[in-house]
């Protein structure tokens, strides 16, 4: 399952500045002792602009709890390492490697890496268009995101400690010099990347830290009780709804025109850290954004507070510091929120895409927003929004849409001239260029983004004009009515210094597709497409006058490629060659399609890997493979896994069961609530499907999965337990119950809107429970497990294993070392594929 979060309050999530507009700090220290100072009015009269001039201030340091923990958000403190300077090398070196999540300098002609090529994931920087590769941090812990500079002096990364849920921040010259820890040094705490000031001189992190006991003045919000007074701490009281818990209804009407639920999230104050409204202890983790002076010359500036919060990452700044993009909220209720740094106002929010958390940006000017929102539809458009300088939104409008899939990847060029888009065609990527230049936004002066005629004292209603433009013009005074006449094409014009959230009142009508087939909107310039050697583009990325492309495919490992002005991608030297993918004598198998339907009549998709050597009309063993999430996608890629099972002589199967992304937010949200027992019989149906093919032998038949997959696992052995034969649980949920109870309290947020509220809906997680069924369970089952998966706790593993026994059925644990919920290090990667594989083969070869 994905690890975030979801606010389990009935209050909503807010950005907010600290008391009467100051930024809280700590001092720059290795400790994070050292006394604070209390800015000038001066000085707070441009809190949060990110440059060096702001960051030279600091408040006051949060007050302590009566414990003496910390009883607020804790400012990261730089921790100096050891440098990374002279020459390094991996101890191990993989010809088969991968390489992934590029980013630049501003040249063009370096780039930062992640790759494994030393046996765990680490970073790497190279020449774009050389093989002089350099190591830069040879440390044990996996390397998760990579940003360089703007102005090129630094590499910002992001490390998993143990290869837990944990992460935190570090810098590093170019040259490997003057290493240090940004965020997330201190106990129980973790940090995540943010974008960099354009001009280099702070990077945004994110600090989650543990929530500590209230302050004097904490109380319990709306009078539930504290945690000393009830089970649970006073976040899970004070919901009542079941709906709003498991979600809206999903959608009954095929279409991209159709609305998405609208969200219920407001926009509202936070009480100040260590106040009234601090968050109770021992509950979700506050999340607090600052822009950090890699210099640490200057005390970190404190952007914005979110407590028991799902995400907070700060995505863009303007090139003047005056407007930030925030991405906000629980997955499947993502929102963009621009918001002013100096006063800290949120001037405009949109709900936004699940999946790359890399949502959008600002043009050069700040005069237009673009960003990757599926609002009140069910995929993924790129929406333009025309800005005044302020801030506020002036005009809506679809600049790109594709009928039927979803825009996953989006990346603007620093100029301005173009953006890069990448679009999910039933789990393969197309790439097309934007010409994004005229005017410094869409359409330039053409009219497409007419700006409204100011009416004082006006009703604030919203009206779609006749005669084909659709303007949708929202006059001052707002309360927000909406009427709709003929001819519209669907955007949006908004008054500025009106609502800061159009979408929050408007119906299908005001958000439908200008055309559901075309390949990008009249407000925006010409594109190109770009033909890729491979199936699947991971991340884009600016490099100068070129772009880098992240690609995976079903024949490659992953590397990086260059796009060079004919739009043809180059593959870079450090990048695994096609032929080394895997070992010499067995070329990789590419997946066929497949396209079950479910017993409700629900269409599921599938990719089918047939093992080499069988002949087309031979039922083979095969064993159905599920995806995590459950809101991932299962994508044409070279999974070594897969490749090792195959080399067994047994076939996979693996469906995108209901949930999974890639097919609209009604098949996303399908799964919710009691739609869980549906997803259960989907794999049955899915294994059905596969045998009435011809492809599949009914009589060994498998299933298997990695998180929310090894739930699923667990769940068909029980609920369909003469189907398989055999079943392999990876880092699998096996008791909702206790799961809730072990895992992060970020985690147990973002899963309750899944599958259930731990209190009120405590039957209903029994029900969907593996263990409440586990006296049916008949199949041998082996469970895997990081020792550090502090996601899905390893308990929940080894409490099905022990009922299996006790009830006479074989069961075997493998627990993976030094890893969590991820398998990241080669050696233990090494040790799962070969151990299922053999398991696999035990049971279904004989």
């Amino acid at each position: 399952m994905a690890a975030d979060a979801r606010n389990l309050t009935d209050e909503s999530l807010a950005l907010r500045p600290p008391d009467a507009g100051e930024s809280l700090a700590a001092g720059p220290s290795g400790t994070g002792e050292s006394p604070a100072v209390r800015p000038s009015d001066a000085d707070r009269a441009g809190a949060g602009r990110p440059s060096a001039a702001h960051l030279n201030r600091a408040a006051p340091a949060p007050p302590s709890a009566p414990d003496g923990r910390t009883a607020a958000f804790a400012a990261p403190a730089r921790v100096p390492l050891p440098n990374a300077s002279g020459p390094r090398e991996a101890t191990t070196r993989l010809v088969a490697h991968g390489c992934w999540y590029p980013s630049a300098d501003p040249a063009g002609t370096h780039v930062a890496f992640i790759c494994d090529r030393g046996g765990v994931p680490q970073l790497w920087t190279g020449p774009v268009d050389g093989d002089a590769v350099r190591l830069l941090d040879d440390g044990p812990d996996p390397v998760t995101e990579v940003s360089w500079s703007p102005d090129g002096r630094w590499i910002a990364y992001t490390t998993a400690p143990g290869g837990g849920e944990h992460t935190r921040v570090l810098c590093v010259r170019p040259d490997g010099s003057d290493r240090h820890i940004l965020a997330g040094a201190e106990p129980g705490s973790s940090a995540h990347l943010g974008c960099w000031a354009h001009d280099g001189s702070a990077v945004a992190v994110t600090v989650a830290v543990p929530t500590a006991v209230p302050g004097p003045d904490a109380t319990a919000e709306g009078g539930a009780p504290g945690p000393a007074d009830a089970l649970l701490p006073a976040p899970w009281h004070g919901r009542t709804a079941d709906t709003q818990l498991l979600g809206p209804a999903p959608h009954t009407e095929p279409g991209p025109g159709r609305p998405s639920p609208l969200l219920t999230v407001e926009t509202a104050a936070l009480g100040a850290p260590g106040g009234k409204d601090a968050p109770a202890a021992g509950f979700g983790d506050g999340l607090s954004a600052y822009l950090v002076d890699p210099e640490g010359l200057a005390a970190p500036v404190l952007l914005a507070v979110e407590k028991d919060a799902a995400t907070l990452r700060v995505c863009d700044l303007s090139r003047d510091g005056a407007l930030a993009l925030l991405r906000r909220g629980p997955r499947g209720r993502r929102e963009a929120v621009v918001l002013r740094t100096a006063d800290h106002v949120t001037t405009c929010v949109m709900p936004v895409a699940d999946g790359d958390p890399w949502i959008g940006g600002f043009s050069p000017r700040a005069d237009t927003l673009w960003l990757r929102s599926n609002a009140h539809r069910e995929f993924a458009v790129l929406l333009a929004a025309e800005l005044a300088p302020e801030g506020h939104p002036l005009s809506w409008s679809v600049a790109a849409a594709r009928e039927s899939c979803d825009l996953e990847l989006l990346r603007c060029a620093r100029d301005g001239s173009s953006a890069v888009l990448a679009w999910n065609i039933r789990g393969m990527s197309e790439v097309e260029i934007l010409d994004t230049s005229a005017g410094g936004r869409p359409g330039g002066d053409s009219g497409a983004f007419a700006r409204p005629q100011a009416e004082a004292g006006g009703s604030g209603r919203l009206t779609e004009e006749s005669g084909g433009s659709g303007r949708l013009t929202e006059e001052s005074g707002g309360s927000g009515r909406l009427t709709e006449e003929s001819g519209g094409s669907g955007r949006l014009t908004a008054e500025a210094g009106g609502s800061a959230r159009p979408w929050a009142d408007a119906g299908a009508s005001s958000w439908r597709d200008q055309d559901a087939s075309a390949r990008s909107g009249a407000d925006a310039g010409p594109s190109r497409s770009v033909s890729l050697p491979h199936e699947v583009v991971t991340r884009i990325t600016d490099a100068g006058p070129r772009m880098l492309l992240a690609l995976s495919g079903s024949r490659r490992r992953p590397g990086i490629w260059w796009l060079p002005g004919g739009a043809t991608p180059v593959r870079t030297p450090w990048s695994s060659r096609d032929e080394d993918a895997v070992p010499p004598g067995r070329p990789p198998v590419r997946p066929v399609p497949l396209s079950p339907t479910a017993r409700d009549g629900l269409p599921l998709n599938g990719w089918y890997y047939r093992a080499p050597g069988r002949a087309p009309g031979e039922p083979a063993p095969c064993v159905i493979h599920l995806h995590g999430g459950p809101e991932e996608q299962e994508r044409p890629v070279l999974n070594p896994l897969y490749h090792e099972i195959l080399g067994r002589g047994v076939d996979v199967f693996a469906p995108d069961v209901r949930g999974s992304s890639g097919y609209g937010r009604s098949f996303v949200d399908a799964d919710l609530g009691r739609g869980r027992f549906a997803a259960i019989d989907d794999v049955a149906d899915c294994a059905a499907h596969a045998v009435l093919a011809g492809l599949a032998d009914p009589a060994r038949l498998a299933v298997m999965g990695r998180s929310y997959g090894g739930y699923l696992t667990f769940a068909s052995l029980v609920w369909h337990p003469d189907l398989f034969r055999t079943g392999v649980a990876v880092c699998g949920m096996s008791d909702l119950t206790t799961f809730f109870e072990g895992t992060e309290p970020w985690i147990a947020q973002s899963a309750a809107h899944k599958y259930g509220h731990p209190e009120r809906d405590r039957e209903l997680l029994r029900e969907l429970s593996p263990m409440s069924r586990v006296d049916a369970l008949r199949a041998p089952v082996l469970a895997v497990h990081g020792e550090h998966d502090n996601n899905v706790p390893p308990g929940e593993s080894e409490q099905f294993v022990r009922a299996a026994r006790e009830r006479g059925v074989t069961a075997e644990l493998l627990t993976l070392l030094d890893e969590g919920h991820e398998f990241l290090r080669a050696d233990n990667r090494r040790l799962f594929r070969r151990t299922t594989a053999d398991w696999l083969q035990r049971h279904l070869r004989s």
